[in-house]
């Protein structure tokens, strides 16, 4: 199962899914970020975070440089991905204001394939540092106006 939900995955980051989010996520999907200590649950909030992502992450490279078509534009990649049972954990690689950044996504589906377990971790201290500041910005920007 796993291994269509990722597929999908990257039909999603191709802007080739239609539905989008609001089709790959379970309702009751958890969203684990590596800047916010408590997990976010719920279809809304995991959607605003993966969208901020999105717009944090593309990278500073030009698209030429990805060398995986199951990515989208920038200098955003995927390097590795490891894919048992109901888990996958894809690495990833970009760079964000000339720093590197490197991690992981941890995804989770159940047997209808819909993720309910999403969580992303990033490395190095300095590129955790860099993409709190811009996902808070991002989010900030995202939040509708009262």
């Amino acid at each position: 199962m796993i291994e269509r939900v990722i597929e999908r995955w990257h039909e999603h980051l191709r802007g080739r899914l239609a539905g989008g989010l609001d089709e790959l996520l379970d309702d009751d999907v958890v969203f684990y970020s590596p800047i916010v200590y408590t997990p976010q649950r719920g279809k809304a909030i995991t959607m605003l975070y993966l969208q901020a992502a999105g717009q944090t992450l593309p990278g500073d490279q030009p698209a030429s440089a990805a060398t995986d078509d199951a990515v989208p534009s920038g200098g955003f990649r995927y390097t590795k991905s490891v894919l048992a049972g109901d888990t996958a954990v894809l690495e990833f690689e970009t760079t964000v204001e000339g720093k590197y950044v490197n991690g992981v996504d941890i995804i989770r589906c159940n047997d209808a394939g819909r993720i309910v377990e999403f969580r992303v971790m990033i490395r190095p201290l300095q590129a955790v540092n860099l993409v709190h500041r811009q996902m808070a910005a991002t989010l900030e920007r995202m939040k509708p106006a009262n």
